[in-house]
């Protein structure tokens, strides 16, 4: 497998301050009791789904582990932090020479989640895991966000094409790794170049209304585009008037017109009377890609429209309404020493309310039912049940501080269609509901 299957990672900075400073200040209290070094083990999970979700996507696993592997301080960093008096002179020292050492479990990239799973399993020193608390969260709640809504857009899709366009409505790394999660959920293309240069995910783009208005004629502008892009080309019909806009389009570029956009009005309708006139005028084989503020219930009001494409921006790179994954990282288990041959303690927060955690060294398994559709999140601390032992979900990303596991991006993205297929029906409902399985504890 060469390194273009697996993306680009050239000039990776150091993610070491993409962190809370509290993660620093913890290590130093810790160096200086003298428990630093204690044997410990974290989790990344969730308490419950975002309301009304049904499943959660494991979204970002890929640059988490970029992430651990680029961990580490610099003699800037370092001294940044000396100046504005974060940390001690010892733990400068020990930061200077910190590389994780440990070893990281986790559900692949693409697999589905429910409350509770242990979606990461990060185990070493209590002081090198709890450095990387703040940038495993930061990549997995976001990249999981985006991936959950890019698979309900990709079902409400039924098949259909799926475009990320969404760069121009948030931060421009943002926009790169919502590419990446959005194309692991389903999309098939992405207009970002840079996710392109860095993930490998096929990019599409043609022209926008702008460039219609820089003609003096969308005649002009029409040919000037399929002079330059050649028949197969997407021109952007709604500038004007859409119906001679089309009848333009076919008198341009003849009936091998690739495809048209339509990106405003009331889609279903406008979509109809262009896929009639395209078959009137012999343009049968034309595409019709539509955009506007697509959310996944604006794609399945769409269904019965002669659509082959969605482009989806806004509402995909902000989680369609949720944002967020709201996972938590948590010490669930934890030694009195570095020695591997002390017991593990499980330790748990233990607060009212909806914050309490699950003490324990986790496995999880997904429990069938007789036609081979998941049934139970099933998650222990103790042994794994001789039935569940094939069904396991965990799967070893870092050993001894050596990635293990990096995969073509196409992996993720074929697995996550397999986990969804696996899921009772009614995960692909869009109406609000409770989690399609139960999450059983043992």
């Amino acid at each position: 497998m060469n390194s273009a299957d697996l993306g680009r990672r050239v000039g990776v900075p150091s993610t070491a301050l993409f962190t809370d400073q509290y993660e620093l200040t913890m290590v130093q209290a810790a160096l200086k009791a003298g428990t630093a070094d204690r044997r410990s083990v974290f989790e990344a999970f969730t308490r419950r789904l975002p309301e009304g979700r049904r499943y959660g996507v494991v979204a970002g696993i890929g640059r988490v582990l970029d992430a651990v592997e680029n961990f580490h301080f610099d003699d800037e960093m370092l001294t940044f932090l000396r100046e504005q008096n974060v940390v001690d002179g010892p733990t400068l020292a020990w930061l200077a020479d910190y590389r994780f050492s440990g070893d990281v479990w986790g559900y692949p990239e693409g697999e589905v989640y429910f409350p509770g799973s242990p979606i990461l399993r990060v185990e070493g020193s209590f002081a090198e895991c709890v450095l990387l608390e703040t940038v495993i969260l930061s990549i997995l709640n976001h990249d999981s966000a985006i991936a959950a809504a890019a698979s309900r857009m990709s079902a409400a899709a039924g098949g259909r094409g799926l475009i990320e366009m969404g760069a121009r409505r948030t931060h421009e790394l943002s926009a790169v790794a919502s590419a990446r999660a959005a194309y692991i959920g389903g999309f098939n293309t992405t207009s970002d170049l840079a996710a392109g240069f860095r993930y490998n995910i096929p990019t599409v783009g043609t022209s926008a209304h702008a460039f219609t208005l820089l003609h003096d004629t969308e005649r002009d502008a029409f040919r000037a585009q399929v002079d330059s892009l050649g028949r197969g080309t997407t021109l952007l019909v709604d500038t004007y008037d859409v119906t001679e806009a089309v009848r333009t389009a076919v008198e341009v570029a003849g009936t091998e017109l690739g495809a048209v956009r339509i990106d405003s009005g009331d889609l279903l309708l406008v979509a109809h009377r262009v896929r009639q006139q395209l078959d009137e005028l012999g343009a049968t084989e034309t595409k019709i890609v539509v955009t506007s503020d697509l959310d996944e219930y604006a794609i399945a009001s769409l269904a019965a429209a002669p659509v082959d494409a969605y482009g989806v921006g806004t509402q995909l790179v902000t989680g369609s309404g949720q944002p967020t994954c709201s996972m938590v990282y948590k010490l669930v288990a934890r030694a009195g020493s570095a020695d591997p041959a002390e017991p593990l303690r499980p330790v748990a927060k233990k607060s009212l309310g909806a914050k309490s955690s699950v003490g324990g060294r986790k496995w999880a398994a997904r429990r069938l039912d007789e036609h081979g559709i998941a049934e139970a999140e099933v998650i222990g601390t103790g042994a794994v049940p001789a039935e569940l032992a094939d069904r396991q979900l965990l799967v070893e990303l870092v050993k001894g501080g050596e990635v293990v596991a990096r995969e073509p991006l196409d992996a993720a993205r074929e697995r996550h269609i397999a986990a969804r297929e696996g899921l009772p029906m009614s995960a692909l409902q869009l109406s609000r509901g409770e989690p399609v399985i139960p999450t059983e504890y043992m």
